[in-house]
């Protein structure tokens, strides 16, 4: 068992609060030093009280379940004896009504393109199941409820 950290701090300053007229940007926390600009997405709250160019919530979400394969990914090649030189993912997710109508991360499609060393990279269907079996260690994949789909793309 392991423990993870992160802080989440939020400061209102001489915003009003009540009536909901506040910005949504605080700031996300990571060991000692990292330190990300959040904000909610305009796509759940007005924009005014957004930060355009902060990473929302949902956006972290998806890019901790890229992650997340990619990082098995990595290992499953190399104990298969492959060599990847470059790994890419333009991943996304859907915010819509769930089955009880309320918003809810409804699916992540993940699309990692790959490239592996010159003259090393594995058959088509060798990547697939490196793939699959990446996707099936994820620990995030593992613990969400809504489908993580892969599409993956083997660069020559």
């Amino acid at each position: 068992m392991s423990l993870h950290r992160a802080q989440v701090h939020w400061v209102r300053g001489d915003a009003a609060f009540r009536d909901g007229r506040y910005s949504r940007q605080h700031e996300l926390r990571f060991a000692q030093t990292i330190r990300v600009i959040g904000s909610a997405s305009p796509s759940v709250v007005p924009a005014q009280y957004c930060i355009s160019d902060a990473v929302d919530p949902e956006a972290a979400f998806v890019a901790s379940l890229a992650g997340c394969h990619m990082l098995w990914f990595l290992s499953v090649a190399a104990s298969a004896g492959f060599i990847v030189d470059d790994y890419l993912d333009a991943a996304q997710g859907t915010l819509g009504p769930d089955e009880e109508g309320a918003l809810s991360m409804t699916d992540i499609l993940l699309q990692p393109s790959v490239r592996f060393a010159e003259n090393a990279a594995p058959a088509p269907a060798v990547f697939e199941a490196l793939h699959v079996k990446a996707h099936s260690e994820c620990f995030l994949a593992r613990s969400v409820r809504c489908p993580v789909r892969v599409e993956a793309t083997l660069i020559p």
